[in-house]
């Protein structure tokens, strides 16, 4: 009796390997349209905050949370009217609050941006960073934030957005497909984060905060003009 030899085929091995080939193809391509996703919708945040308080300023004449007419809707708080948004974009809340959280609570009132306009809520990106404006530095004499160390010497003076909390390769994209692809020029700029959604810096460290894919960091994600 000739005993029989149980074990694959070449054929039957190559059929394996090819199929776990497409699962794998699979999973790396869901993966990548993922990040890509996320992309977009982090660039969104930014165009849609924008054409919101475009919409504010052509209607009312005014910066929305500096809005000293906001009296117009039953329940609002005015800001002060001088032309400054006063607040940090991570503002905490408070029994006063700042014009920067005002933002959200006109922009609300107005329908420009979902909510009830008694909320001072800031909205939260797709990685649960926070969303938030400031002007400059917000001391009481307005300073850069975000400026180049070697000269010339820019920053960011006037009215910004930031979006904290964002991986690796979704900030580095954010900034190629709107500005510049580099993390310290143009009208896009971004930090390294040692905490979630941190206080920005006055100054960006040309090799500390560059954009780098290593799958743990994350930015804080500025961009000026709005």
């Amino acid at each position: 009796m000739k005993r029989v030899q149980e074990g694959f085929t070449l054929v039957e091995i190559a059929i394996v390997l090819v199929i776990i080939g497409l699962l794998l193809g699979g999973i790396l391509k869901g993966q990548e349209m993922i990040v890509q996703a996320r992309i977009k919708n982090a660039i969104a945040d930014f165009s849609g905050i924008s054409v919101a308080y475009h919409g504010y300023l052509d209607r009312y004449r005014a910066i929305p949370g500096d809005d000293k007419g906001a009296g117009r809707w039953s329940g609002a708080v005015p800001g002060n009217g001088d032309g400054v948004l006063t607040g940090k974009y991570n503002a905490p809340t408070a029994a006063t609050e700042p014009e920067s959280r005002l933002w959200w609570s006109h922009l609300r009132y107005a329908g420009f941006i979902a909510g009830a306009g008694t909320s001072t809520d800031q909205p939260s990106n797709a990685f649960a960073g926070r969303i938030g404006v400031q002007t400059g530095d917000d001391a009481a004499t307005i300073g850069p934030v975000l400026a180049t160390v070697a000269p010339p010497v820019t920053g960011f003076s006037t009215l910004i957005l930031c979006s904290a909390n964002i991986p690796d390769k979704v900030a580095a994209a954010i900034d190629a497909q709107i500005d510049d692809a580099t993390h310290n020029t143009g009208s896009v700029r971004a930090q390294v984060q040692t905490s979630p959604n941190p206080a920005v810096k006055a100054a960006l460290d040309p090799a500390a905060d560059k954009y780098v894919e290593d799958g743990a960091a994350q930015y804080t994600v500025c961009r000026s003009p709005i």
